[in-house]
């Protein structure tokens, strides 16, 4: 289970910032400049530690339009090197989310940077998304974390943002079927898109339907709302709000992410 590489100290619940990388090589935002992303990445994963987040993890945020599936090497490759820096940087834990859904990349820039887990967006069932249908390759993932001989932990999204599922889905049946049939190591809740919080009743939902599993809620988490949408979570992966003025598109600012982790602390003590 992936609560123990969080659980530092007395801390109960627990708060991991995102690094939302520029665009990277191949992408059509792509800049030209690689140790601008570099230095950007460690700068802010440097806020991040300094304002008491318990974890990182890195994202190609804005390679947009996302492909689903399986990324460019030069996709990779950058997330080789921005993982690689931020993991150097920082003694906390950090992790990689190779949008989109491309766990097998993200699988082997953790086993190269020894980075610590993976956000995993439809790790079992299939869910469509703007870019298509996303299907979850569990059998794959776990064959391929074996065969790296790694222990990276896998987060995985229950009905992850951006998408809807195909039919009719129970949310308490997805988080067990998740767990017990998908192998995943830790479960993620969201709202319907990017910054928007998601509900507490279905983060409710499956903490009943797996009372003891590792439970993070990934989208939406601000000062205002986390005493609410994390009474019974885990903690947050916590990108927007912790952004200046809560705009995205903005760097981390320090002073934010010191406020949002005295929050999420307290509610576990």
């Amino acid at each position: 289970m992936a609560r123990g590489l969080f659980n530092n100290s007395n801390i109960i619940k627990v708060l991991i910032g995102v690094v939302h990388l520029p665009p990277l090589p191949g992408s059509p935002g792509w800049g030209g400049d690689m140790a601008w992303v570099l230095n950007r990445a460690q700068e802010e994963a440097s806020v991040l530690e300094q304002g008491g987040a318990n974890g990182i993890i890195v994202e190609n945020f804005s390679d947009v339009p996302f492909r689903i599936g399986q990324v460019e090497p030069d996709t990779v490759a950058a997330m080789t090197l921005a993982v690689e820096r931020v993991k150097q940087g920082t003694d906390l834990p950090v992790g990689v989310n190779m949008l989109r859904n491309d766990a097998k990349s993200a699988l082997a820039v953790a086993a190269a940077t020894g980075a610590d887990f993976i956000r995993v967006n439809v790790h079992y069932g299939v869910m469509a998304a703007e870019e298509g249908m996303v299907q979850g390759e569990a059998y794959e993932t776990l064959r391929h974390r074996k065969a790296l001989g790694v222990d990276v932990k896998i987060l995985a999204d229950v009905l992850v943002k951006h998408a809807v599922p195909i039919g009719p889905q129970d949310l308490g049946q997805m988080a067990q079927e998740t767990t017990y049939r998908g192998l995943a190591d830790g479960l993620i809740v969201s709202g319907p898109v990017t910054g928007q919080p998601a509900e507490a009743s279905d983060v409710a939902v499956v903490r009943h339907a797996v009372p003891d599993g590792f439970l993070l809620v990934g989208s939406g988490v601000n000062e205002e709302n986390a005493a609410r949408i994390l009474a019974t979570a885990d903690g947050a992966i916590v990108g927007t709000s912790l952004k200046r003025d809560g705009n995205v598109s903005n760097l981390i600012d320090l002073e934010r992410v010191k406020r949002l982790a005295e929050i999420i602390h307290e509610l576990g003590t």
